[in-house]
């Protein structure tokens, strides 16, 4: 799918309070910028923010970073935290292929929703829950390892299952229909929002290990 140009994106970008320009310069050191101890949650391919801002509502006690690489993207997140007055959050512009430059052994737990399948095999190694990125994730988890993984491809859905499995994770409230799970406390993305409108199912995961 292609993206629309915003107009004036980059800018917003840049004159917002929440979006950090330069990352790798509090790599090791995010506790820093947000002035506490909490946990730091990561959400890799944000989106819009609906998600991640829900989530920064809803826990204080947390800090959330959303990730995105796009422009066109991001900017829509950064606008609707404009209006918003929350401490726990921030936003990164990157690709998520540089993430062990950002963080370092700091983050308690990684979202990954509504991820790019790349449905063709030899696009597999795109996959956010590929070896290879499982393998950057192992770097920048403080302790135990979590993911929490949420999408409406079943076919991303098993290959995840699949690739976490033996990578060494133990796989729990896993879901092949969220919305008519008993799973509390659900917060949407707009993808999520959008499809579940449609009748598609959406499918849960939950990721650990020591």
């Amino acid at each position: 799918m292609r993206l629309k140009n915003v107009k004036g994106a980059d800018k917003v970008i840049e004159a917002s309070s929440y979006v950090i320009l330069n990352p790798s310069d509090y790599k090791g050191k995010w506790n820093k910028l947000f002035n506490n101890d909490n946990p730091i949650h990561i959400e890799i391919g944000m989106g819009k923010g609906d998600f991640i801002i829900g989530m920064a509502k809803k826990y204080p006690s947390i800090n959330f970073i959303g990730i995105e690489m796009y422009d066109s993207v991001i900017v829509k997140a950064v606008k609707k935290l404009e209006e918003e007055k929350i401490n726990n959050i921030k936003l990164i512009r990157m690709d998520a292929r540089l993430i062990e430059d950002v963080f370092d052994k700091e983050i308690d737990l990684i979202y990954l929703n509504f991820s790019d399948p790349w449905p063709k095999n030899r696009c597999a190694k795109r996959r956010l829950t590929h070896e290879r990125f499982l393998n950057r994730y192992e770097n920048i988890f403080k302790n135990k390892k979590t993911i929490f993984m949420k999408t409406d491809n079943i076919d991303l859905f098993a290959f995840s299952i699949e690739s976490l499995s033996v990578f060494g994770y133990t796989l729990k409230n896993v879901s092949l229909d969220l919305h008519n799970s008993d799973f509390e406390g659900n917060i949407e993305t707009e993808y999520e929002k959008k499809f579940s409108s449609k009748g598609v199912k959406i499918n849960r995961l939950e990721a650990y290990k020591d």
